[in-house]
């Protein structure tokens, strides 16, 4: 059932011994069966393990959108003019928006499985959650559906299973924030995780929150207008009596307004600092460091008696770990400790600090990053690739060869790096191809560029300036006949190419 509704779009003896060869024959045909069983035992597994390992993509073909899955395959094909969300790309969960009314604003939803077969279809309508994080970019809850039924919201799980009976006038992602869902029933607003365990009744003209995730507590604004902080088991940290609450905290520190005045007070409501300064920018992580502020549009520190400790001259000023803060002056960033000793020179466009490799990264206006050590070291500068926390190698292109190395900067082989690849990118005379773990050459070099495998067994290749594909055994699957030199990142799914928008995540084939 779909009805339409309004809303929003958006893997050696002398004789034979006949007993004795009889019985050796017999155990001979117990053994190859007990191969094949086996055989088939670990067959069986490993399809089931390709099936699982299965992800979805959209995909956009002659301006209509549809499926496909990791091996390239269609599985819903380019037929609807709307693009089809895969909130998990590891759930065959495609959520379809078509018959839209730009007017009105009404249009139908459908959810279809692999096999292109409608499900949840006891709902008016069903949408994925939008998200976005703090680069204002799109993504959707991964594990949970926004379902209407009889003109009230609620949410399902991927599997059907309801978590919020639908009962709300309206369920919206607290944006930033994983698993909190804001609910909103007679005008008034709560909060309910991913599970659907209710964490703050519906009592509040507004909520928002507070940290960068789910644990931090909320910012609540009550009838009368008046706003206070309540943990994520809903106690009252600060009374609902302020003017204002910013997304600033640390140390049991807040940054409120109150009778007009702005100030950084303790959980208590107690003042601490209460003057000095023009805005607050963020609370050091050591307490007695106390916090970064502004003044006539310049940043400095101050610590928790009032005390100016770094006058107000930068144009921009953050913490990256204790004590150590990232520092914008005369328009380049560089680094410093709170007795202003400088850590790294200003001399780049931008510098981040990446917390679970304790490395500084400094890049410069050529996009060349140079990457410090936790001791502000510089151990590597080139054109920087790939930097997996989970597996723990950075990837960089160092003039006009591919690197790896570990967080300790020990270089490692590709070999080392990629366990799970069957080929390797390879170069020889300017030209690229590819061998396999033993270095055997398995695609010829022929090409004039060419991308590593994916995790999905397939390579990017290019030649006479046009980007093709091939397969994790070397074959073709696409002649190079796309240009892509204004595309940020190459990558393909079988003859599907990555769009231009990388953050779109979506595949094209023209």
């Amino acid at each position: 059932m779909n009805r339409r509704t309004r809303g929003r779009r958006y893997d050696s003896e002398p004789k034979l011994n006949v007993k004795k060869v009889v019985a050796v024959i017999i155990a001979f045909i117990v053994i190859i069966m007990f191969i094949f069983v086996i055989k088939g035992i670990v067959t069986g597994n490993k399809n089931q393990d390709e099936i699982s390992s299965l992800s979805y993509f959209a995909s956009f073909q002659d301006n209509k959108w549809g499926i496909i899955d990791s091996n390239g395959n269609e599985v819903i094909a380019p037929s609807y003019a709307e693009m089809i969300v895969v909130p998990n790309e590891k759930k065959d969960i495609f959520l379809c928006t078509y018959d839209v009314n730009y007017e009105t604003g009404e249009y139908s939803t459908k959810v279809l499985n692999k096999e292109n077969k409608e499900i949840y279809t006891e709902y008016e309508q069903v949408e994925a959650i939008q998200n976005k994080d703090s680069n204002n970019q799109l993504w959707y809850e991964e594990n949970v559906l926004k379902v209407k039924k009889d003109g009230k919201y609620g949410i399902i799980n991927l599997d059907g299973k309801v978590l919020v009976e639908p009962q709300y006038d309206e369920i919206v992602a607290i944006f930033g924030i994983k698993n909190a869902y804001k609910v909103k029933k007679d005008n008034l607003y709560g909060v309910v995780d991913g599970e659907g365990k209710q964490i703050l009744n519906v009592n509040y003209a507004d909520v928002i929150n507070l940290g960068e995730d789910n644990k931090s507590g909320y910012i609540v604004k009550d009838q009368n207008g008046k706003f206070g902080i309540l943990d994520y088991s809903a106690n009252q940290i600060l009374e609902s009596k302020y003017d204002a609450i910013e997304q600033i905290y640390g140390n049991d520190l807040y940054v409120v307004t109150e009778n007009g005045a702005k100030k950084v007070v303790d959980k208590s409501g107690a003042d601490i600092i209460t003057t000095g300064f023009d805005n607050i920018g963020s609370i050091l992580k050591n307490k007695d460091n106390g916090v970064i502020f502004q003044k006539d549009g310049k940043y400095g520190v101050m610590n928790l008696s009032g005390q100016v400790t770094i006058e107000p001259q930068y144009d921009d000023l953050k913490e990256a770990k204790t004590g150590i803060l990232i520092a914008k002056n005369a328009g380049k960033y560089g680094i410093i400790d709170l007795q202003k000793a400088e850590k790294v020179p200003f001399n780049y466009a931008t510098i981040s600090y990446n917390e679970k490799a304790d490395i500084y990264l400094a890049d410069d206006e050529n996009y060349n990053t140079t990457i410090f050590n936790n001791n502000f070291e510089p151990k590597l500068t080139g054109i920087l690739t790939d930097l997996d926390t989970e597996k723990g190698y950075i990837t960089i292109v160092v003039g006009d060869q591919t690197r790896y190395y570990n967080f300790r900067f020990e270089e490692k082989t590709d070999k080392e790096v990629m366990t799970t690849n069957t080929l390797y990118l390879s170069k020889k005379d300017d030209k690229y191809g590819f061998v396999d773990k033993d270095g055997n050459v398995i695609v010829d070099y022929i090409y004039d560029e060419a991308t590593e495998q994916n995790e999905y067994g397939f390579s990017g290749i290019k030649k006479d300036g046009k980007w093709g594909s091939i397969d994790s055994k070397g074959n073709v699957v696409q002649e190079p006949i796309y240009n892509l030199d204004d595309y940020l990142l190459v990558d393909f799914i079988g003859r599907w190419h990555l769009a231009k928008d990388i953050n779109s995540n979506y595949y094209n084939k023209e």
